[in-house]
């Protein structure tokens, strides 16, 4: 059988094929991670290629998923990681990076790794992307970083390193992103924002970076997301319950055969996998060289404009992510087609109703303003 045409394809392929048997590979060790394929989650294709997308092109900004309890949000999100492409990572406990020298010379990393800059020497080394997960009562110390208890009992001061730096060039996931407490989550809106944050304890301040895709899920009737955190993810998902008794039985064999044998289950997608993951590579490279077709610029635009959607962020989620559907692709052109395929994703839950409403009320007043100006100040006072 030939192979698929592209991710999408293959995406599809595993998602609808019937669960077939494996002989069970060698076993895993018991603390090895074992979560379920990707690929063989049933249905739910918006969300699967939103979250493809978002390890192709990590200006998307990140997932937010919303629905109801049981509908595998989490499932899908923590079986992505053997889908993680690879990326390159600071071989020095400073974080020095080839970058830092291009923009700030030398003087811009520590000693060590000047001399290895100039030498020839690699400041980076290839490896995968990994997925962070928040723990929801995590405290602040341990999301940003705080005092080194274990030194602290031999009276030395050192900081320790936190969620958030952990989680750099990562994926951030949140589960029930809603219930954050506000100082936990402003922390990470300001990590967001700037790609780095500077923990000070005493006499102590370090600074990290904190460059990572944000992926939340949430129940709505356990409370809305506050505005501000909402504004951050890029694509955003509305996952329903499967509606096809089809689907939902075929959705009951896989996980009973995973349930009943793991490492099977893996292994039955074992193939596709890797061809996911290597395609999910492949796309990223070719990410830099897609551009955007003119008439989907403005078929972008006009949309945006017609759903009265104030943040410049709808025009850039839309626009990168048509960019990421045309790299999956194997494209380097974005057209109309791709802007239809993600707009849904990409535009929803961006209007506030609230602000609707407050610039409708304020016209009236600009509309006073406007006319006593033009009375007290007329254009040929």
């Amino acid at each position: 059988m030939a192979g698929p045409a592209s991710l999408k394809e293959l995406m599809e392929q595993a998602s609808g094929r019937r669960f077939l048997r494996a002989e069970s590979p060698e076993p895993r060790s018991i603390t090895e991670p074992t979560p379920f394929p990707f690929l063989a989650l049933v249905a739910q294709r918006e969300m699967k290629l939103a979250l493809l997308l978002s390890l192709i092109n990590p200006n998307l900004s990140g997932v937010l998923l919303v629905g109801p309890r049981g509908t595998g949000k989490t499932t899908a999100v923590r079986s992505l990681s053997d889908l993680l492409p690879l990326v390159n990572r600071s071989g020095c406990p400073y974080g020095c990076l080839p970058e830092d020298v291009e923009t700030g010379g030398m003087d811009a990393v520590c000693p060590d790794c000047a001399k290895k800059y100039g030498e020839g020497q690699p400041l980076t080394y290839r490896d995968p992307v990994r997925l962070v997960e928040l723990p929801l009562h995590a405290r602040l110390e341990e999301v940003v970083g705080g005092l080194d208890e274990r030194a602290a009992r031999h009276n030395r001061m050192q900081l320790q390193r936190g969620i958030l730096s952990h989680a750099d060039q990562n994926l951030l996931y949140i589960d029930e992103v809603n219930l954050l407490p506000n100082e936990v989550a402003d922390a990470i809106l300001d990590a967001a924002a700037q790609g780095i944050y500077t923990v000070r304890r005493g006499p102590l301040a370090a600074t990290y970076r904190s460059r990572f895709a944000l992926i939340g899920s949430l129940n709505p009737e356990e409370g809305r997301l506050r505005p501000q955190i909402l504004d951050r993810f890029g694509l955003r998902l509305i996952v329903h319950g499967l509606a096809d008794p089809a689907e939902r039985l075929e959705a009951y064999r896989r996980v009973r055969a995973y349930l009943a044998n793991p490492q099977a289950t893996i292994a039955a997608y074992a193939d596709q996998t890797l061809a996911a993951r290597q395609e999910i590579q492949a796309a990223r490279q070719r990410l830099p060289g897609v551009a955007l077709a003119p008439e989907a610029e403005r078929a972008g635009l006009e949309l945006v404009r017609r759903l009265l959607i104030d943040s410049l962020r709808a025009e850039i989620t839309l626009f990168e992510a048509a960019r990421a559907v045309a790299a999956a692709d194997d494209r380097t052109t974005a057209t109309p087609a791709d802007i239809r395929e993600v707009a849904p994703m990409a535009l929803r839950l961006r209007r506030s109703q609230f602000m609707l409403d407050y610039f409708t009320a304020q016209q009236a007043e600009e509309g006073e303003i406007a006319a006593l100006v033009g009375t007290v100040l007329p254009p040929d006072a």
